[in-house]
């Protein structure tokens, strides 16, 4: 049987600046850029999950705001449904904690770093709505 995730992204936007996080060299999707996050726990609403997770990874406070898109892509270790949502910083800076670096990037930038499948359609989306602004 298939396995299947369901996760948050955050799209932490300041300064008309997007925070991309790089996965680590070990693990699934090695040295990929993404949206910082992860699952969402039963019992969880997918904000309350992306709240507490970029809590968990980042060591900051976010609000989570509008959804962006939500998409599924089939990884070989198994089926991920990604929902990003804007986010806004209320307090902290961003750590590293488990990623193997952090960047801010303008929407020209974007396309600059190799982004794992499931965040592309939000990454065409951030950048067109910073473009529109």
């Amino acid at each position: 049987m298939t396995r299947r995730f369901n996760v948050v992204g955050a799209v932490i936007v300041s300064d008309e600046r997007v925070l991309a996080a790089k996965r680590g060299p070990s693990g699934s999707l090695p040295n990929m850029w993404e949206f910082p996050g992860g699952k969402v726990e039963d019992g969880e609403s997918p904000r309350e999950a992306l709240a507490r997770e970029i809590g968990e990874e980042l060591l900051v406070d976010v609000r989570v705001g509008e959804e962006i898109v939500s998409t599924t892509h089939d990884y070989e270790f198994g089926v991920v449904t990604l929902t990003t949502y804007y986010c806004e910083l209320r307090s902290g800076t961003p750590q590293l904690t488990e990623h193997a670096a952090l960047r801010w990037l303008t929407p020209d930038e974007l396309s600059s770093v190799e982004w794992a499948p499931a965040d592309l359609p939000a990454v065409e989306r951030v950048r067109s709505d910073l473009r529109t602004g």
